[in-house]
């Protein structure tokens, strides 16, 4: 990790990323004290230490990243998605959003919305996502264009 991004995520911490990462975890631990909620605490765990500390990681898509489908690339991983929206993913997505837009009231917090943006996405959709350190990967530019 370069001097920026521990700067980056040292300032993230205050700009919300300690209280969102609090969220992601207590959503983890609601779904894994349901028990049918299993399959999501892991991936609701993963992406609390990304929104942690976000700066110097990337979230992929696991399809792209290895070439090859599985459990939670495929159609399971789109119903999971699906009740994980409805569960879980609606109300931390928004709690992302209402947390950009405080941040980007000032310029100096415009980089952290954005961050709060992306990881709003993320909880709308997380199963079948990788958090990746963002070095890992010089030769990944993104999903193939063909």
């Amino acid at each position: 990790m370069s001097l920026l991004q521990l700067l980056l995520n040292v300032l993230w911490l205050v700009a919300g990323g300690a209280w969102m990462a609090f969220f992601w975890v207590v959503a983890a631990l609601i779904m894994a004290l349901t028990i049918v909620g299993l399959p999501w605490t892991w991936a609701a765990l993963n992406i609390a230490a990304y929104s942690l500390l976000p700066f110097g990681h990337k979230a992929v898509s696991r399809r792209e990243w290895t070439g090859q489908e599985d459990i939670g690339t495929g159609p399971l991983g789109m119903l999971g998605n699906i009740l994980w929206l409805v569960l879980a993913g609606w109300w931390l997505a928004l709690a992302h959003v209402v947390t950009a837009a405080l941040l980007a009231i000032t310029i100096i917090g415009i980089p952290f919305a954005w961050a709060h943006l992306k990881l709003a996405n993320i909880a709308l959709w997380p199963i079948g996502k990788m958090i990746v350190p963002r070095d890992a990967f010089p030769h990944y530019s993104g999903p193939p264009r063909w």
